[in-house]
């Protein structure tokens, strides 16, 4: 698939060349096509050759990129074919990418096949703290449903009847005599306290 400029500036004669393959996959049962390798040509020679990498599609689709570049910060889908090429003095970026190479139909791109891939970074990091957040969640309601109830009880009750022998001056502190008909008698103090229950 060539594309003629005609004469650009000092540029004579400029043509960019895509050199398209198609190919037949079983595991997929149909053909796809693949950009090869694009050329620049000016002055009637070849002056850079650039290999393309990762751009193909079925080929009864068109292939479609937001950039198709040799540049890093574009991903690089273009690499210059050899160290001693010129194709190291030249940055190429198309903008808005698209190409079919067959089963053109009245003159339109058939339904396009984006470069965008599915687990871009962006994509990968939501899908990760979706994840920590869910986890985050699942974590709380398994909290929730195994909290016990705080149901308080509380119950005075009586000091035991038992209590320790004591010596005869601490007998005196806890003894309160007893007037009655001559005989003298006497009554332990009960010390009440409380328990509660949780």
């Amino acid at each position: 698939l060539s594309l003629k400029f005609g004469d650009i500036g000092n540029l004579k004669g400029l043509v960019i060349r895509f050199l398209l393959t198609t190919s037949y996959y079983q595991l997929s049962v149909q053909n796809w096509f693949s950009l090869h390798r694009l050329q620049l040509l000016y002055n009637h020679s070849i002056q850079a050759t650039f290999n393309a990498t990762r751009i193909y599609a079925p080929a009864s689709y068109s292939y479609h990129c937001e950039h198709v570049s040799s540049l890093q910060r574009y991903d690089a889908l273009l690499i210059p074919s050899s160290a001693n090429d010129l194709s190291k003095l030249w940055e190429v970026t198309f903008i808005d990418f698209q190409i079919q190479g067959f089963n053109i139909q009245e003159g339109h791109f058939a339904y396009a096949k984006d470069c965008a891939s599915f687990f871009s970074p962006a994509i990968l990091m939501g899908l990760v703290m979706s994840l920590i957040l869910l986890l985050v969640l699942a974590y709380a309601l398994h909290m929730l449903i195994h909290l016990k109830s705080l149901d308080r009880h509380y119950e005075c009750k009586a000091s035991p009847a038992y209590f320790a022998q004591m010596k005869d001056n601490d007998v005196g502190e806890e003894k309160e005599p007893l007037r009655s008909s001559g005989n003298e008698s006497y009554e332990l103090r009960n010390q009440e306290f409380c328990k509660i229950y949780i």
